[in-house]
């Protein structure tokens, strides 16, 4: 990991932390002050971002760490890790809100209309949220960590959340109805819930081995035609290590030629390789004869399987 990249991150992080600290704290004051359990419903959420962000920000300090005997690998799968547990606080954070707005509207209680003041704190949440995250979703973008464009993800879902908190309080005041920011606050807990269950799902790929972009398969297939003397890439097997690939394959030369010869082959097209997918962290290239046949060679694609 460069220097570069982990400075980015622990900025990304810090600003997170302080700007989401500055919005919740406001909203769950006015919303208290207010009487709007929909804003401070909005305000909870603006809270476990300040948890991931502190989160993001320990994770940082670990991706950075160079491989050891323990993770020879490195420790950037760590990102990934993180990224699972943001999904679980964000999950939590809008099944509470769930319940005890559920519980509220069971119960039937009578509730007195929410001040104005609640209106003007959501504009503000809009605003700022706005701002966060099209900075952090640059700075993923950029770097390439699922761990920073996952809380720009949930930063961008919380514009929408806070738009819902700002419809149903106008239409609160209009309508003279208080219940609707109870009803307000439990659509914005199932769309929490649902953001959460987003971001689980996407970092199942990396922890299982697997590749987004399975185009990647193509440009290596392409890179080991452009190389005189490599045959027949099998076996091949890209796994995501946070925003890096690493390769392994098998590709065959004539068995006539010398080792150094197929040596100098196997770095051809790794070079080639790095010409067409810049972010391999590192790439496994095995050598055989021509012609080699191996019956339990069970896994890996090939042209052949590319697309079954």
């Amino acid at each position: 990991m460069t220097l570069e990249r982990t400075q980015e991150l622990k900025r990304a992080s810090w600003i997170g932390i302080l700007g989401n600290a500055f919005l919740a704290s406001l909203k769950i004051l006015v919303g208290f002050i207010s009487g709007s359990l929909a804003v401070i419903g909005d305000g909870i959420d603006s809270l476990s971002d300040v948890l991931t962000y502190i989160i993001t920000l320990f994770t940082t300090r670990i991706i950075s760490k160079p491989p050891d005997c323990k993770y020879p690998y490195g420790y950037r799968k760590a990102e990934t890790i993180s990224t699972k547990v943001l999904s679980f606080i964000i999950f939590f954070a809008g099944a509470q809100l769930l319940i005890s707005t559920g519980s509220r509207l069971i119960s039937g209680e009578q509730r007195e209309m929410p001040s104005i003041i609640a209106i003007y704190v959501t504009v503000l949440s809009i605003i700022g949220k706005g701002i966060l995250a099209a900075w952090q979703f640059k700075i993923g973008k950029r770097n390439k960590s699922s761990m920073i464009i996952a809380n720009a993800k949930n930063m961008r879902n919380d514009i929408l959340i806070s738009a819902s908190v700002l419809i149903g309080l106008i239409f609160t005041f209009i309508l003279k109805l208080p219940t609707l920011d109870l009803i307000t606050a439990l659509f914005v807990s199932l769309w929490i819930i649902k953001v959460a269950f987003g971001i689980f799902q996407e970092s199942n790929m990396e922890l299982m081995d697997g590749v987004q972009d399975i185009d990647v398969y193509n440009k290596i297939f392409k890179a080991v035609d452009e190389v005189k003397g490599a045959q027949n890439p099998h076996r091949i097997r890209v796994r995501q290590l946070a925003n890096m690939l690493l390769i392994a394959m098998d590709i065959e030369v004539n068995k006539n030629i010398s080792v150094e010869d197929a040596h100098e082959i196997s770095m051809k097209v790794e070079e080639r390789l790095r010409l067409y997918i810049p972010n391999i962290y590192d790439a496994l290239i095995h050598i055989e004869p021509e012609g080699n046949i191996e019956e339990n060679e069970v896994y890996g694609i090939s042209k052949e399987n590319l697309n079954t």
